[in-house]
């Protein structure tokens, strides 16, 4: 099938999917006239890449775990990058988590101001944020 079909088929862009070979993702061959042919099952790896991709999986890792689509047999070093992703994935929701009890707080404060109530302590106002 062509780009465009694989496209319109696995809902990526055509950009996409140029950005994907050229990453070392996704293979094609080509045609007399130069244009891209996919086989059926790139469809289906296409749908792994995104997989990957929602996961959070930034592209520099993703050819490190493309293989297992290939042998089918997940190596020790794939479970180790997986590992990574996951404590990488987890800091940022601890990150995130952190902004949302302090955003809490700042909001808190902005309450009372708006009620002329005496302003809290942000900090106090974050602790009884997360505490609530």
């Amino acid at each position: 099938m062509r780009i465009g079909e694989l496209s319109r088929r696995s809902g990526v862009s055509i950009r996409s999917l140029r950005y994907y070979e050229e990453q070392g993702l996704l293979d094609s061959d080509r045609t007399g006239g130069g244009h891209r042919e996919y086989e059926e099952s790139d469809l289906a790896r296409v749908g792994f890449i995104q997989c990957l991709f929602a996961a959070g999986i930034p592209s520099r890792r993703l050819v490190d775990l493309i293989p297992f689509l290939d042998a089918g047999v997940a190596t020790p070093g794939m479970i180790e990058h997986l590992d990574d992703e996951q404590a990488r994935i987890e800091q940022q929701i601890a990150g995130l988590t952190s902004a949302l009890t302090r955003l809490a707080g700042v909001r808190a404060v902005a309450e009372d101001s708006m009620a002329g109530r005496a302003p809290r302590d942000c900090a106090l106002a974050a602790s009884a944020a997360a505490a609530a």
